[in-house]
């Protein structure tokens, strides 16, 4: 025993200080492996690498990324927004556990807003989706947004990748849902699932282009007790509200129904929403074509991301940048020449 055994906190599980010295040296490839055999804890640990701002962790993500990408883009992956308070938890556990009980490994990305004022995120997605988190077909991984736009967090891309991996064959990411853009969402997923409520003064909102545009499935949450009939009415509205756009590229005509998360009904139907469309699109290339076109996307995403960090990171823009800053808010100089003289500064 070691010489601070002494002083150990008798109401602390003594098995939490065998397990807490971490593995000082990450070995990606053995990682991997793990990942490979489904193994959650091997998973988690590469989530949080890749998520990682040390360079050093940085260049193991990037291995790992290449290791887990001849297993990866095998499961359909699903993105769930919807204003706070339409219920996107309790639906995502329900649907989730509905989806176990069929068979499929289900992978949760949950994303929780960042303050902009403490820069700290609850995380309490486990604790919402307490069921589905004690589902051993289940994963749910909470993160921070951070500063990233679209209601995701900025590696949410890579941990697809890992999740697919690991065998999940279905990917659910739950959005912010905050009134970000939710290109960034859409970016990523093969079925955008927009979750809306009725009575909420929320029809009018569903007639904007964006959202809509973007929409493969509309459903109407909440649809129980008092609320079954505003949400047939609310359905019939969004679906005319649909016949206003364009037809997708993906020649899906977006549907509209309801559904109760808390009392598990209409839950089977989005479900058979979704594997429809992904029969469709797969039969016309256009999910495999989608799923280029994202790649195409996230490398550009990547490397305006790789650049940004390389400007803060330089040392050069680190001396000067309060200074700049300091001149900006007094106005002695624009914002668009400063910025133009830190980027000179940069490149030199």
């Amino acid at each position: 025993m070691s010489k601070d055994a002494t002083h150990i906190n008798k109401s602390i599980n003594p098995a939490f200080y065998k397990t807490r010295k971490r593995q000082k040296t990450i070995n990606t490839q053995e990682l991997a492996t793990a990942i490979a055999q489904g193994d959650i804890t091997a998973l988690s640990q590469g989530i949080t690498l890749i998520e990682s701002t040390v360079q050093s962790h940085q260049d193991k993500g990037q291995h790992l990324i290449e290791a887990c990408l001849s297993k990866a883009n095998k499961s359909v992956r699903i993105g769930i927004t919807g204003v706070p308070g339409v219920g996107k938890s309790t639906f995502i556990e329900t649907f989730g556990n509905h989806l176990t009980s069929q068979g499929h490994k289900v992978a949760v990305l949950a994303v929780d807003p960042t303050s902009s004022v403490s820069h700290g995120s609850i995380l309490g997605d486990k604790t919402r989706m307490y069921t589905l988190a004690q589902n051993p077909k289940a994963y749910i991984r909470p993160s921070a947004s951070g500063k990233s736009l679209g209601g995701v967090a900025r590696k949410t891309r890579e941990a697809i990748i890992l999740c697919e991996a690991a065998g999940y064959d279905v990917i659910i990411i739950e959005t912010v849902g905050v009134g970000q853009s939710e290109t960034i969402v859409h970016s990523m997923v093969d079925f955008f699932l927009l979750l809306k409520l009725a009575g909420a003064g929320d029809e009018l909102q569903g007639i904007k282009r964006g959202i809509i545009e973007m929409a493969d499935a509309i459903v109407i949450n909440k649809a129980d007790g008092g609320n079954t009939k505003a949400a047939k009415l609310a359905k019939t509205a969004f679906a005319k509200a649909l016949h206003l756009f364009p037809p997708k590229p993906s020649n899906w005509t977006p549907k509209v129904t309801t559904c109760s998360a808390l009392e598990n009904t209409g839950i089977e139907e989005v479900w058979k929403l979704i594997s429809d469309y992904t029969s469709t699109t797969k039969k016309s290339t256009y999910f495999k074509t989608k799923r280029a076109e994202q790649n195409k996307f996230w490398l550009l995403q990547t490397i305006e991301n790789k650049l940004k960090d390389a400007f803060y990171a330089n040392d050069k823009v680190v001396g000067k940048l309060d200074a700049v800053l300091s001149k900006v808010a007094q106005g002695e100089v624009s914002p668009f020449i400063a910025a133009q003289q830190l980027l000179d500064i940069a490149s030199k």
